[in-house]
């Protein structure tokens, strides 16, 4: 962050010093909501959790350097004290990004945020210093800590905006507004709350409508393959740009392939020229992502070579994203653990199914070690077994369903799509699962890990990842 005196920071948020010796002390370290994080000049945002009240850290966070803390109480140490902490650090973020004049990028979607951020930030950095999320901080706290690391040297600033309710994204544009945004796809994430796609659409436009207007350089970059994306055209006065694999995209793929590694391979089309792009990330939907990384770094001046160099050389910054990890035993754990909704599971699976080609000509399997995907309300049912009958379809060698409910509709999909018997199965919890495939793999197997955050099956990948010679460091040789 930019170098802020107390007084400074008080005016800006609106709050009223306490226990301040000297308000002209500067903020000179990273603005933390988590007291282990404090290192010198550093300011502490204290939170009221539902187990943790950061207020009573704030002695702790003082002792370890923080200059002050933000609070909504004193607390007997130097603090600015505030109505609402998280009021106070979006007003801290936006006065901070409007000082600075950075690029702001900021992108949405019902899947693929967090891999486009990363592509993003990875093309942006080969053109100058660039700031961006570490994992999916894309909430009203997560977003303005992300803005408040910029300083005066940052070039670029890359958010990544995420909707539980319509506003939401709406909200954040107005703490930190984008010169660029991007909507990425409309899919079924959270459609329990939001009741149907249709609303997941104007909540996901609402990126667009606060961009500036097309004189003043604002850029809305769209999917042109995704109906509800690209009819949010008209809710922006930006310019317009289309990605995607339709022939009236601006930026757009030809001649997409996967290796026999299931990494995507494709010719990168832009109104400049074109080049050919072969990722190092798995699978086929990472093109749609590829696309748009290319089209906001394209707006923003990179050559189109470079992007293509750029993209060929990106990989995975985020963890439990198809991590592709091979054991010294010849077995392939793929960790997409993170999160997971219906869109992003049928790829998953598509993904598999690519890289166990090779495999299984070899007599290796593939193995769908899949949980429940939350939020999706009254559709829960047929997404499970929609997702069962296309771990069949895809000829994956076996099913592992682990939880309760929604992880049986997985199963009984899989076995209701006809010819799978023994080849699916419903286990209790992730322990279960771990066990069934200690007992049952072998050597040249692929094994996708998959799920919602809330089940926890990155704990199946991790046991897994514990070599075959029994070693405890966990580690493979990663491709």
């Amino acid at each position: 962050m930019i170098a802020l005196s107390l007084a400074e920071i008080a005016e800006i948020v609106g709050g009223q010093p306490h226990d301040i010796p000297d308000p002209a002390v500067r903020i000179t370290g990273p603005v933390v909501i988590d007291s282990r994080q404090v290192g010198p000049g550093a300011l502490f945002a204290a939170f009221a959790g539902e187990r943790v009240d950061g207020h009573d850290y704030a002695e702790r966070a003082v002792g370890a350097g923080a200059a002050a803390v933000l609070a909504t109480r004193p607390v007997g140490v130097a603090a600015i004290v505030v109505p609402d902490v998280t009021a106070a650090l979006g007003a801290l973020a936006r006065h901070v990004v409007e000082r600075l004049g950075t690029t702001t990028v900021a992108l949405t979607g019902s899947a693929g945020k967090t891999s486009t951020k990363d592509l993003i930030a990875q093309l942006l950095e080969r053109k100058g210093p660039t700031v961006f999320p570490a994992g999916n901080l894309n909430n009203e706290i997560g977003l303005p800590l992300t803005a408040l690391r910029a300083d005066e040297g940052t070039q670029h600033l890359v958010l990544e905006m995420g909707a539980r309710y319509i506003g939401d994204i709406r909200y954040l544009t107005g703490l930190v507004p984008p010169k660029v945004g991007l909507v990425l796809n409309v899919g079924s994430a959270h459609i329990g709350e939001f009741g149907g796609r249709e609303q997941i659409a104007q909540a996901k436009g609402e990126i667009i409508e606060n961009l500036p207007p097309a004189d003043a350089g604002g850029v809305a970059v769209l999917n042109a393959d995704d109906p509800l994306v690209r009819a949010m055209a008209p809710r922006t006065k930006a310019r317009v740009v289309f990605f995607g694999e339709a022939e009236s995209a601006d930026i757009r793929a030809e001649n997409v392939r996967l290796t026999h590694q299931g990494q995507p391979a494709f010719t990168l089309q832009t109104p400049t020229g074109c080049s050919d792009v072969t990722m190092r990330l798995y699978g086929e939907h990472h093109v749609s992502n590829a696309l748009a990384a290319a089209a906001v770094a394209h707006e923003l001046g990179m050559p189109v070579d470079e992007i293509a160099l750029a993209l060929s050389e990106a990989g995975t910054l985020s963890r439990w994203r198809m991590e592709v990890t091979e054991r010294p035993d010849g077995v392939t754990i793929v960790n997409d653990a993170y999160n997971a909704n219906p869109e992003s599971m049928k790829a998953a699976l598509r993904a598999l199914a690519a890289m166990g080609g090779a495999a299984q000509a070899q007599g290796g399997r593939t193995w769908a070690v899949l949980g429940q995907m939350a939020e999706l309300g009254d559709e829960a049912l047929a997404e499970h077994d929609a997702v069962g009958r296309l771990a069949v379809r895809l000829n994956v060698s076996k099913l592992v369903a682990v939880g309760g409910r929604e992880a049986s509709w997985l199963q009984l999909g899989a076995y209701n799509e006809g010819s799978w018997g023994e080849e699916s199965v419903h286990v209790s919890d992730a322990q279960a699962a771990i066990d069934l495939l200690r007992s049952e793999l072998r050597p040249g197997d692929v094994v996708l890990v998959k799920a919602s955050r809330s089940v926890g099956l990155e704990l199946v990948a991790q046991a897994l990842l514990e070599n075959a010679a029994g070693s405890s460091d966990g580690q493979g040789a990663v491709r």
